[in-house]
């Protein structure tokens, strides 16, 4: 099944074959699941969001509304996307974006063993960015971790953001130029 095409996929889903979703489940969790993580900022309600957001979506091709061929993970990322905006929405309060304690989402790029004091130094970088993260503007933050650790493209970032192509690129570039202003005002060295 690994092999298949998400839209192969969702296919097979429809024609009954449940082990089909697990495989689109497996093969998008972590993009979504951090992504969710790092807009909520709690691991517990990260997990809520993420299981809604594979309810709406069964519940969508099941239904046979789904029309988004050849665009899975954007499309389950705008769902995912929308029921953050209406949790916050229901509490009152804006989404901040910040980074958890509770997961790592770098473990995720962790592709070999390091030894301890690779590890420890990782991690301290990794420290480093969440906190720099947390200080931008909401904005320039949210295009950030959608396009690095989501992997969305601009398109898609101003498609869930509800903003232009060129806003997108204007609050990436104003969040990086104010990371670069941290790192050199704090002497940080990643």
């Amino acid at each position: 099944m690994y092999k298949l095409s998400d839209e192969q996929l969702i296919t097979l889903f429809k024609k009954g074959h449940a082990s089909a979703l697990e495989e689109l489940v497996h093969r998008h969790k972590d993009k979504l699941y951090t992504s969710i993580v790092l807009l909520v900022k709690d691991g517990f309600l990260a997990e809520d969001i993420f299981q809604d957001t594979f309810i709406k979506i069964i519940d969508t091709i099941r239904a046979e509304r789904y029309t988004e061929k050849g665009k899975f993970l954007p499309w389950a990322m705008r769902i995912a996307h929308n029921l953050c905006v209406d949790h916050f929405r229901k509490i009152k309060r804006t989404p901040i974006i910040k980074t958890s304690d509770d997961k790592d989402i770098f473990n995720v790029l962790n592709f070999s063993e390091s030894s301890a004091e690779e590890k420890m130094i990782t991690q301290q970088s990794h420290d480093r960015v969440r906190r720099m993260l947390d200080m931008l503007p909401e904005e320039q933050r949210e295009v950030i971790i959608l396009r690095h650790y989501a992997d969305l493209s601009f398109k898609e970032i101003a498609d869930l953001t509800q903003v232009s192509i060129n806003t997108a690129l204007g609050r990436m570039r104003y969040g990086l130029i104010n990371l670069r202003k941290m790192m050199t005002e704090k002497q940080i060295c990643l």
